[in-house]
């Protein structure tokens, strides 16, 4: 039962406006960004106190959530062990603990006992959050270099411990983001990010226990820097990227102290990842060639003039990934929107041979490499799950061309993959674009007659795919009967950079039309009910989500979505995206467009969720954040709710959550996770009407 009579936290209006073009941008809860401040906690703890109160009732609900879900996991699991020189690792989770803990072995030692390398849940004692950012075994073998966040900011801290001896080293840097070995074991190259604008712009070298040397300082605000080796380990690569153009550099990784070359200049708009094979380098690269491509060069010489083609474009099929290894290559393409992984043979001077596909069963999943280490292995390990399979792993033998399955995951408590369904399906938009759209429900609840409840999630953005993979979370509503559905707007990646470049910068309304035009389809086709439409999406999925509600209401179809999930979401574009000292900001005018330009301004501030909050009827709404959030901050979805409260004229609720104890992706143990995921549940089950099976 919902509780009535409930007076949701107020925030006062304190008029403040920004001149720009011409035109003022009024923003009355600006005041909510100073974090820190007495009265912004006590306004954000009002509005988490307002959502616990809003959600009483529904105790019992999470808590049989919590246990469902928890049902389905393993929590004695462990990782397909890999080899990787003289060592065997693997990963284990135990029953109880929140965290992972990293193991090894030697591979050559009969029932050599496991080293617990690190246990993240010793790091995680005493501390209400703890996230594992990158993590290297030097080429010895001897030492680990790990970096970790305390505070969901993710801001990381190197560390470097004596597998040895488990004694921590004094070798530290603060703010660290990826890392890359030196052949000597003593040299760890390391990117930084600026304090403020969290963007990664410099590259050091560190020799243990002796001196810290800058390598490398990338001036352009656009681009973000990494760096990490080539598979055979030969090369150690410095890569700069910005969201459409990249450039690499190179360092033998036994010389360095040597300055590193560079491989081709950045050109605007096109982009280039490389790999090493036998004195050649191997590149993707989208130059002329949109779908991109791969090429080679020696190394030697490796500007543009010397690339030669290895595997031409195909303009059907995106080219997203390659791995090199010395006996053959995979390419992975997308046909349709769906994983390929096609295998190549090398022929005598080094280019494509013979070729097979690795090819999958159901209408939408998952596939892409698993760990592989071994540049001269003849076999291939691959990673495949879908909406309705269990996330496997499987060796591939190059030379028979067979697969062989070396751990499914398992699903404890009764499941049977049997009673589920999935389905692909196609609808087309208003300009006639065909979108597709990704289904899963229970076979035995199921009938395509327009009542059962729908539930769609999107995102759409950056040219990110949507994933399609197996989530024991997801049973909970699928055995009460809700249909599932992964909507693959434009703006995301499934059909490559064209579907990307179709659904941003001043065509980036085309995602939000999308999005609409696909549950307005699923309704039609009877997958729905009109009236039990659940819809969420997450950062920019959560623009997504504001951005769709506004159009609904501007449309005079306030009936359209009964209820809205929205995390974290970047619903002030404007303010954000004038403030060049926010991170993300000035790297993001090559997704969303410059508002410092007046047809930009324009055209972000027509859909912006927060500056086009309308009076009127909404849906029941959940928005989620979290304080120590550094990509969305908290103040987006804070203002947003609070200016909404103003204008909502119906009873339906809305509710603010903050973690006051993480970051952009929630708690950063799996237990209190789970229990983030039965809180949403418990009000999306609700306010569908849903809550037993």
């Amino acid at each position: 039962m919902k509780p009535t009579n409930l007076i949701p936290p107020v925030a006062t209006r304190e008029p403040h406006t920004t001149p720009i073009h011409n035109t003022e941008l009024h923003d009355d809860y600006a005041w909510l960004r100073k974090k820190g401040e007495p009265r912004v906690t006590a306004y954000l703890e009002a509005e988490n106190a307002y959502t616990a109160a809003a959600m009483a009732g529904t105790e019992a609900l999470q808590q049989t959530l919590y246990d469902e879900i928890l049902s389905h996991i393993k929590e004695d699991d462990a990782s397909v062990p890999y080899r990787d020189g003289a060592w065997e690792y693997v990963t284990r989770t135990e029953k109880g603990k929140q965290y992972a803990r990293y193991l090894r072995r030697p591979a050559d030692v009969a029932d050599a006992p496991e080293q617990v390398m690190l246990d993240v849940n010793v790091l995680a004692e005493g501390q209400a959050f703890m996230s594992l950012g990158a993590i290297g075994v030097s080429p010895d073998g001897k030492l680990l270099a790990y970096t970790t966040d305390n505070t969901g900011f993710r801001q990381y801290t190197l560390h470097v411990r004596d597998l040895t001896t488990g004694a921590e080293l004094p070798d530290t840097a603060e703010r660290v983001g990826s890392i890359a070995w030196a052949a000597d074991s003593q040299t760890l190259f390391y990117v930084t990010e600026d304090e403020q604008t969290k963007r990664s712009d410099r590259v050091f070298r560190l020799t243990l226990g002796g001196a810290t040397v800058e390598v490398f300082h990338e001036e352009d605000e656009r681009f973000n820097l990494g760096v990490g080796r080539t598979r055979d380990r030969r090369y150690i690569l410095l890569e700069a990227g910005s969201h459409t153009t990249s450039e690499t550099w190179f360092l033998d990784a036994a010389a360095p102290t040597e300055t590193f070359t560079l491989i081709a200049p950045r050109v605007d708009d096109e982009e280039y990842d490389v790999d090493h094979r036998d004195g050649y380098f191997y590149i993707r690269t989208n130059h002329e060639a949109e779908q991109f491509k791969l090429v080679r060069t020696p190394v030697t010489s490796t500007g543009r003039e010397s690339w030669v083609e290895v595997l031409a474009e195909d303009e059907a099929a995106p080219l997203e990934d390659v791995d090199i290894l010395l006996n053959f290559f995979v390419a992975s393409y997308r046909v349709l929107g769906l994983p390929v992984l096609r295998v190549f043979g090398f022929d005598i001077n080094g280019m494509a041979g013979a070729s097979r596909d690795i090819r999958f069963p159901d209408p939408a999943y998952e596939a892409g490499s698993e760990i592989n280490r071994d540049f001269a292995a003849t076999t291939y390990r691959y990673a495949y799950q879908s909406l309705v399979r269990p996330g496997s792993v499987y060796r591939y033998d190059v030379t028979t061309g067979e697969s062989t399955l070396l751990k499914q995951q398992e699903v404890p408590g009764g499941f049977d993959a049997e009673l589920y369904a999935s389905e692909r399906l196609w609808f087309a938009a208003h300009d006639g674009t065909k979108v597709p759209v990704s289904l899963v429900y229970r076979k035995d609840k199921f009938k395509q007659d327009g009542t059962s409840p729908l539930y769609v999630y999107g995102y759409g953005s950056y040219g990110y795919p949507l994933p399609l993979g197996f989530g024991a979370a997801r049973l909970a509503k699928l055995d009460r009967g809700i249909v599932i559905a992964y909507a693959h707007i434009r703006g995301g990646g499934e059909l490559g950079d064209p579907w990307h470049d179709a659904g941003k910068m001043m065509v980036k309304r085309n995602t939000f039309t999308d999005f609409v035009e696909a549950v307005e389809f699923l309704v039609r086709e009877g997958y729905g009910d009109a009236k039990r439409v659940a819809i969420e999406g997450g950062s920019a999925g959560g623009l997504l989500m504001g951005a769709v509600v506004n159009f609904a209401i501007a449309q005079g179809k306030p009936e359209l979505f009964r209820v809205v999930l929205s995390h974290v979401p970047f619903v002030d574009v404007m303010n954000t995206m004038l403030d060049a000292s926010l991170p993300l900001t000035v790297a993001e005018y090559e997704e969303w467009g410059n508002p410092n330009e007046a047809d930009a301004f324009a055209y972000m501030l027509s859909y912006s969720p927060y500056d086009n909050l309308k009076r009127g009827v909404y849906p029941a709404m959940l928005v989620k954040t979290s304080l120590n959030d550094s990509q969305v901050m908290y103040w987006e979805p804070a203002k947003y709710v609070a200016k909404l409260r103003t204008l909502k004229t119906n009873d339906s609720p809305l509710l603010l959550h903050i973690n006051m104890d993480a970051g952009h992706g929630g708690a950063s143990g799996r237990y209190d996770y789970l229990k983030e995921i039965a809180f949403d549940d418990a009000f999306l089950l609700r306010e569908l009407g849903v809550e037993t099976i």
